[in-house]
């Protein structure tokens, strides 16, 4: 396996502008800003984002959070539940702590201002109504607007947008900041006493997923040049129910609608779930994913549908007006007529390795939120654990890192780092969209939920084809860097498949269509990149 230049763009100290801060937290969804708020106030805390504020996986999420809030419920039922799902995989003691957790984070984001609905929810996977919906099914809209109305009235927390991670600044073997690319200002380096990492999933390395645009993988492919460790990146869960209209963009239909008691039908109107599992459309979403493709190559169609007509008209407009909008755009009625969904690249259960506080294998980073693998999620995440999970973990890492922050003194210096390296540059231009095209098409096809040697080896081949051309190579715009993203993480991500000769969670080998506690009850930990020129 080859690897990438250390940093993918050459700087000198002397040459680039400087910025110092505390803290620095990178990215903007909602464990970035919880991790802001958590901060200790005496600290200068900066948050950055690629694109606007408001453009995070976290916004989007139109689920809820899964909370035990009443009596009946029972915090041992959320962790059984969530244990379950992983399918082996999960750390109990995280589970454990990010479940206890929950009710104090719904208490502090209704302090905040989110509004959240008063009847909870049920989704796949869980035994309980206790999932919190906001606005219907615009819960991580409701949420952000809360935190980062938040935030800009803290006046320790300054945020920027339009400002890119090239990559994570390391010295002596830690991390004291980053390489940044502000649109009006060019390349900065930010010097932080400590950074966190909060830059969300890698949706984007498919042609089919939910997830918005920014999902490039920018912060794993950053940590892991960085030198912090990964693993588990051969479990991408799929989201079982995306819209499959032609013209529309791949929107995702919740999973609060199965969990309303919407069905799932065939083409020939079969409702083909109650033969595959007997939860039916609740099950968990490995389960259903994997039947809706079954049944897609049984009835030779393209996808399945998901029928509401059964369910009472004013409750679905009520709790779904997003969805009901979206869906009138192409003249469905939600109430009437069968909505078509197919399964979509929708969370990154792998990533940046980090322990119960959030600290990653790199000292001076932190990490929370999709970009990391905390153990939580194990081989497939519960429903509606993922926004939970970017509360508790960056409510930690503004706590711990903000601690260490805080002892550490205010003698702000520019370590001698730099890079220098002699790019690629001969030959015909490079075109960034095809290449990004291909692999996204090409990730789909051997990197879904079906997946068997002979095309993870196909899979393999191309991408280190490509990794080979594109990685040595000295881009300038935002699409190059997420190419070069976008090739790295995908890389990580076709080797640790291939390494996992089993079937587990949303990892399904075809070659190898069983589960193997016996060898397999453990993680894929990444290799580490090759020394030399580490910065």
């Amino acid at each position: 396996m080859t690897f990438p230049k250390r940093y993918l763009v050459r700087f000198g100290p002397k040459q680039t502008p400087h910025v110092f801060t505390d803290l620095l937290v990178i990215g903007v969804g909602i464990a970035g800003v919880r991790a802001a708020l958590a901060a200790p106030r005496q600290l200068r805390t900066l948050v950055i984002t690629k694109d606007r504020l408001q453009q995070s996986n976290s916004s989007y999420a139109q689920g809820g959070i899964a909370a035990v809030r009443s009596p009946e419920d029972r915090f041992e039922d959320h962790i059984e539940d969530t244990l379950a799902a992983g399918a082996g995989l999960c750390d109990r003691a995280v589970v454990e702590m990010v479940v206890r957790e929950a009710p104090r984070q719904i208490d502090d984001l209704i302090a905040y201002g989110a509004r959240f609905d008063a009847e909870t929810g049920i989704e796949g996977g869980h035994s309980y109504r206790r999932i919190v919906h906001a606005l219907g099914d615009a819960t991580g809209f409701e949420v952000m607007r809360a935190l980062i109305e938040q935030a800009r009235k803290t006046p320790n927390i300054t945020l920027w947008d339009r400002t890119f991670t090239i990559d994570l600044l390391t010295h002596e073997g830690q991390c004291v900041g980053a390489l940044v690319h502000r649109k009006q200002h060019g390349k900065l380096l930010i010097w932080a006493k400590q950074t966190i990492l909060a830059s969300g999933g890698a949706g984007m390395v498919y042609r089919e997923t939910t997830n918005p645009p920014v999902a490039t993988g920018d912060g794993m492919a950053a940590a892991y040049r960085a030198g912090a460790e990964l693993r588990d990146m051969e479990f991408m869960q799929f989201h079982p129910t995306v819209l499959y209209v032609a013209g529309s963009s791949r929107y995702l239909i919740s999973e609060a609608v199965r969990g309303a008691g919407a069905y799932l039908r065939d083409k020939d109107g079969v409702r083909f779930m109650l033969e595959e599992d007997p939860r039916a459309e609740l099950a968990t979403r490995d389960v259903v994913a994997q039947a809706i493709v079954r049944r897609m190559q049984i009835t030779q169609h393209p996808n399945v549908y998901l029928d509401l007509s059964h369910l009472d008209p004013v409750k679905v407009r009520e709790h779904f007006p997003g969805i009901a909008k979206v869906c009138a755009e192409f003249g469905l009625d939600i109430t009437r007529d069968l909505i078509p969904v197919r399964p979509g690249a929708h969370y990154m259960i792998g990533g940046v390795r980090v322990d119960l506080h959030g600290r990653t294998t790199l000292p001076g980073l932190w990490a929370a939120g999709e970009v990391t693998s905390s153990g939580l999620h194990g081989a497939n995440r519960l429903a509606s654990n993922s926004l939970l999970e970017g509360l508790v973990y960056g409510t930690a890492c503004g706590r711990e890192a903000g601690e260490v922050a805080a002892g550490m003194p205010d003698a702000f210096a520019v370590p001698p780092i730099q890079a220098a390296f002699q790019p690629e540059t001969s030959g015909p231009t490079l075109d960034i969209a095809d290449l990004t095209n291909s692999l996204r098409s090409l990730m789909v096809r051997h990197m879904g939920i079906t997946r068997h040697q002979e095309g993870l080896l196909q899979a393999e081949s191309s991408v280190a084809f490509w990794c080979r051309y594109a990685l040595r190579r000295e881009f300038t715009t935002r699409a190059g860097w997420e190419l070069q993203n976008m090739l790295t993480v995908a890389r990580l991500m076709i080797w640790s498949a291939l390494q996992r000769t089993e079937s587990r969670g949303v990892h399904f080998r075809s070659d190898y269509p069983n589960r193997d506690d016996v060898h397999w009850q453990r993680h894929v930990v990444c290799p580490s990149r090759l020394a030399e020129n580490t910065g």
